[in-house]
């Protein structure tokens, strides 16, 4: 997952909404899951059902994504903490996926129980629009090479 979580985190983006927001970050996880070789697919179907009167038919996942040799990840992309979500992503783990939570948006955002992976995502918003930038990375400050000169002195203990 770290290597999603730090392909996400290279994201940048202006002035969108919040729905091409989540449509931005899915393509990346579809992406990344493909460039793997994986079979990857969209509106997947979760173990979960729906809530009456819906209950016949399943809750779906932004994406599932199926690996050879290993279990399968599952992923939900949200940009508010939502319960259902948790209870979702806590059922895929019971059925042996792997879950996976991309939480975005500006504000604090919750960790989520074991065994659910997050990826945090903040963002700035202003006027109903979404803007991320990458963190720079900084160099480290540079210090002075002046050489100290003159001789120590005592400082007084009685504050004097």
């Amino acid at each position: 997952m770290e290597d999603l979580a730090d392909r996400l985190a290279a994201l940048e983006f202006r002035d969108l909404t919040q729905e091409r927001v989540t449509a931005l970050i899915i393509d990346a996880v579809v992406a990344w899951g493909e460039e793997r070789g994986w079979r990857v697919y969209r509106r997947a179907p979760s173990v979960v059902r729906l809530p009456p009167p819906l209950d016949r038919q399943h809750s779906v996942l932004d994406v599932a994504l199926a690996r050879p040799s290993a279990p399968p990840i599952v992923v939900e992309v949200d940009h508010t903490d939502r319960r259902r979500t948790v209870e979702k992503l806590l059922a895929e783990a019971e059925e042996g996926r792997i879950p996976c939570w991309i939480r975005w948006g500006p504000g604090r955002i919750a960790e989520p129980p074991p065994p659910i992976h997050l990826i945090a995502l903040p963002v700035t918003r202003q006027q109903g629009r979404y803007t991320r930038t990458a963190a720079p990375e900084r160099p480290a400050p540079e210090h002075s090479a002046r050489p100290v000169t003159g001789e120590a002195a005592e400082l007084p203990l009685d504050g004097g």
